[in-house]
């Protein structure tokens, strides 16, 4: 895995030793180079990059304040002769704050840091794919599986819930809004204060009241318009 890198300096010196340290290091990658934060704005998106090392005092718009109204921006390492401004990089949430001058050693630990991160988050990012068809609940003293496709509707009682599914009936002690903040937007709906559905399971639906199969229930008063217009939207022909 390499780093795709932006230096942000006014300073020629400094970016010049930057850019060595860059090509000194094998997961580093110097993507592009920019003498000011304004002209680095549109850099950044173009080029890709995953970390950009930030210089504080420079023209038109200094590091700090650069940070502050740029959102989303990547991985931030600051790197500055002035030490009076890292508690308010780590505030702004960089990887690390070098002081110049700094060694290769030193340069090489934060850039470590930000490669750690990096590869985190992909991790984090593959289990979460891996994980996207299924969640696991404690039911008595079991913990169980429960992919989304199979799980038809989930009913409220009073401080549990019932989980149907099409194999299976799963007692779980959790709230309704509890369960709803869990199952994904996309595939489920709450349609009454007791019950959530999933969207795919409803094959018709009569005045108030949705078909799942052979399983009826009834939508709530006030959450009969957005069910209407979740489950109709854009698919219901009109003659």
């Amino acid at each position: 895995m390499k780093l795709k890198c932006l230096i942000i300096d006014d300073e020629p010196i400094a970016r010049k030793l930057l850019q060595e340290y860059i090509e000194e290091t094998d997961f580093l990658e110097l993507a592009g180079t920019a003498v000011n934060p304004v002209k680095a704005v549109g850099l950044i998106n173009s080029l890709k990059v995953d970390l950009i090392f930030l210089d504080i005092n420079m023209p038109k718009m200094n590091g700090i304040e650069f940070l502050r109204s740029v959102p989303n921006l990547p991985m931030v390492i600051m790197t500055t002769a002035y030490g009076q401004y890292a508690l308010d990089g780590f505030e702004l949430a960089v990887i690390d704050y070098l002081v110049k001058p700094f060694s290769l050693e030193r340069f090489l630990k934060a850039s470590q840091k930000a490669l750690e991160l990096k590869s985190l988050k992909e991790n984090k990012s593959i289990a979460e794919k891996v994980d996207a068809d299924h969640f696991y609940i404690k039911c008595d003293r079991k913990i169980e599986r429960v992919i989304y496709d199979e799980l038809i509707y989930v009913e409220a009682m009073a401080n549990y819930v019932i989980i149907y599914t099409m194999g299976a009936k799963l007692i779980a002690y959790l709230t309704i809004k509890g369960i709803l903040e869990k199952l994904p937007a996309e595939k489920f709906i709450q349609v009454h204060k007791s019950y959530i559905v999933n969207v795919q399971r409803i094959n018709a639906i009569e005045g108030n009241t949705l078909h799942l199969g052979d399983i009826k229930i009834t939508m709530g008063l006030s959450f009969a318009n957005a069910v209407m217009e979740r489950v109709l939207k854009d698919k219901f022909i009109r003659r």
